[in-house]
């Protein structure tokens, strides 16, 4: 099919041109000066068809420094990294993404006709969609030069704080304004739910942690990300020291030993469950260990758990958190 059309538009280019060569021969007989006037036309068209192509891309910087001449509205975008739930508050979907980061989420059912560019990106994959823009979590140069081969390619900060992150986000796609507009009424309703918290015995200054094990006995404080960005808010719970270190370091988690977790815990304590069956059993020793149960937390019966894949921090999740974590302090 592809030859068969090739042939035919060359064909139509053909007699084409020769028609255009045609009229531009009897023109400069019959009408002298016509040939002129063709030329500033044709000028003109050319100045117009720039200054189109101009208006439709800009300059953008992202925050590793990388000036970007990217789409003033982008229509095919390829997005790897985590938070995918912020482009869906926009009312964006990409046209690829490593579905495995989206498995289990909360907002997994809305994401439809998506292409898996695997974990990590492939990059033939990522070729093959062409997509106008590569937006990547990845801080990887090398891995971000080749990208740039594909498409114009933006580093991007998914750990960072919510109001700044969906700001800057909607800033890339062409819609600040709805990003303003749903960060606007999310303040709201976040104000109103931690109105109701401290009405139902949430103290002011108690503090929180979040734990979550992973593959390998492995055993992470959770710092910029996921559940820490709601439960750290203004009106939320503060974090212990070691955590704000972290914090103040722009840590998204920190791994430790069991042995220091109760240099860690809060007044009130999260456990992420991960799909992983070790993870699960690594949980399960931990909170019949001694040293568990001796944590003030654990003697008052605050601690809670939920699944890691509903604790995203992405603006779908906390949407959704809203309602959830009253729920879940109760």
């Amino acid at each position: 099919m592809t030859n068969k059309n090739s042939t035919i538009n060359k064909n139509s280019t053909r007699q084409y041109t020769a028609l255009i060569c045609l009229f531009f021969l009897m023109g400069a007989l019959l009408l002298g000066c016509g040939a002129s006037d063709n030329q500033t036309a044709s000028s003109n068209t050319t100045a117009s068809t720039k200054t189109s192509e101009a208006a439709t891309t800009r300059d953008y910087t992202d925050y590793k420094g990388h000036t970007v001449n990217i789409p003033t509205t982008p229509g095919c975008i390829a997005y790897f990294g985590e938070n995918y739930g912020d482009l869906l508050v926009l009312d964006v979907q990409a046209i690829g993404t490593s579905t495995s980061m989206i498995e289990g989420k909360i907002y997994e059912k809305q994401v439809q006709n998506v292409a898996d560019l695997g974990f990590p990106i492939n990059l033939e994959k990522t070729l093959e969609l062409q997509p106008d823009l590569i937006i990547t979590a990845d801080t990887d140069e090398k891995q971000y030069a080749a990208l740039t081969k594909i498409a114009p390619t933006i580093m991007f900060d998914t750990f960072a704080p919510l109001n700044e992150r969906l700001l800057h986000l909607g800033d890339i796609v062409n819609k600040k304004k709805a990003a303003e507009d749903w960060l606007a009424q999310y303040k709201i309703k976040e104000a109103e739910m931690w109105t109701k918290l401290h009405a139902e015995g949430v103290k002011a200054g108690e503090t929180a942690s979040v734990f979550t094990y992973y593959p390998g006995d492995r055993l992470f404080a959770m710092g910029r990300t996921g559940l820490s960005q709601i439960l750290y808010e203004k009106n939320g719970f503060k974090p212990t020291p070691l955590i704000q270190k972290a914090l103040d370091e722009d840590k998204g988690f920190v791994q430790i030993s069991q042995e220091v977790i109760g240099q860690y815990a809060g007044d009130r304590i999260f456990i992420l469950r991960t799909p992983s069956s070790e993870a699960q059993q690594s949980t399960e020793q931990l909170m019949k260990s001694k040293l568990w149960l001796q944590l003030p937390a654990v003697k008052q019966g605050r601690v809670y758990t939920q699944d890691i894949g509903k604790t995203e921090s992405d603006a779908s999740t906390r949407e959704w958190l809203l309602e959830e974590l009253p729920k879940l302090i109760k």
